[in-house]
């Protein structure tokens, strides 16, 4: 699967290649700043003195502080910086969890048929029912009391909002392909339904897969927010959070205080269109009906070549002619 999604990435060029250039690029800045937290940031995200010195409370950005302090005595580029760390997280898990179960119960789904698929298809279709963000809080509700306001706790609120997209275009895609002839080949050389589901068609239904999960990423990053801004996301004690830093700075904002807000804000922004540029570019790669691929330059001979080339043919018939 790698080297066919490799190969129209090579072979792609103008905007879907751009795009792709561009969101790895917005993104990988984030990765960055995520991996070399402890090492880039002048404290913890909820650190509020250095030596013993409490930190000044919303003090302008500055060369001591680049991007100021806030109300609570955070530095604000530590909490930002933090706070990548916290959303890659949450992003990467929410995105395995829901793609591992949404793609197993749409290759069963898909495969076995009969109750076993109306079940699951009534089940998701009940889940994909309800708003995103408002099925994110009732989850995030119910989880937050088994296992705490953490980051594990936020990943499965958002995972429950995704599975739906994932079984449907898994379940689809089996229905289609079950009764192809190399599914029939293997049936009939004896090999279990567990074989079939796992080697002959879970290699063909999991093409646009990985689209979909750049996509959801950044719609996951938005739903926490969402759940960081409303209260139901990840405690301000376990961990750096953008949407709860902004809901925070909405006072400070009201009273002319502007660099509380607009640097979780803008972190928000950035990583969503890097991640949604990313999304939008291997759709345009993958899906061939938007793929442009690269034209191989045609090279004419030269006229002399070519003119020579034809009196000489034209001499070889006439010697043939006369023998």
């Amino acid at each position: 699967m790698l080297s066919r999604l490799l190969g129209p990435i090579r072979s792609t060029t103008g905007t879907a290649r751009w795009l792709l250039v561009a969101g790895v690029a917005i993104t990988g800045v984030f990765v960055l700043m995520a991996l070399l937290a402890p090492w880039i940031t002048p404290t913890d995200f909820a650190q509020r003195s250095v030596d013993g010195v409490k930190l000044p409370k919303l003090a302008s950005p500055s060369g001591e502080h680049w991007f100021g302090t806030n109300d609570q005595f955070y530095d604000i580029f530590s909490r930002v910086v933090w706070g990548a760390r916290t959303a890659l997280t949450v992003i990467v898990l929410s995105v395995l969890f829901s793609l591992v179960i949404g793609v197993v119960l749409g290759l069963v789904s898909g495969y076995v048929g009969g109750w076993t698929d109306r079940l699951l298809v009534f089940l998701t279709d009940a889940l994909y029912a309800f708003p995103s963000l408002l099925l994110a809080i009732v989850f995030s509700f119910v989880l937050s009391n088994a296992l705490g306001g953490g980051v594990v706790a936020a990943a499965l609120s958002l995972t429950v909002v995704y599975i739906p997209q994932y079984f449907r275009v898994v379940r689809n895609t089996t229905v289609s392909a079950r009764e192809a002839t190399y599914v029939e080949a293997a049936r009939a050389i004896g090999a279990k339904d567990t074989t079939i589901m796992s080697r002959y068609l879970f290699g063909n239904v999991v093409q646009s897969v990985p689209v979909i999960g750049t996509l959801n990423a950044a719609d996951a990053l938005a739903t926490l927010a969402g759940l960081g801004f409303l209260g139901f996301g990840i405690q301000p004690n376990e961990a750096a959070e953008w949407g709860y830093d902004i809901e925070r700075a909405l006072d400070d904002a009201q009273a002319g205080v502007w660099w509380p807000a607009i640097f979780p804000g803008a972190a928000i922004a950035l990583l969503v269109i890097g991640l949604t540029l990313i999304g939008e570019g291997l759709n345009e790669t993958v899906n061939p009906a938007l793929r442009r691929r690269r034209l191989q330059e045609v090279v004419m001979p030269a006229r002399g070549l070519a003119t020579s080339g034809v009196a000489a043919a034209g001499t070889a018939d006439g010697t043939e002619g006369e023998r």
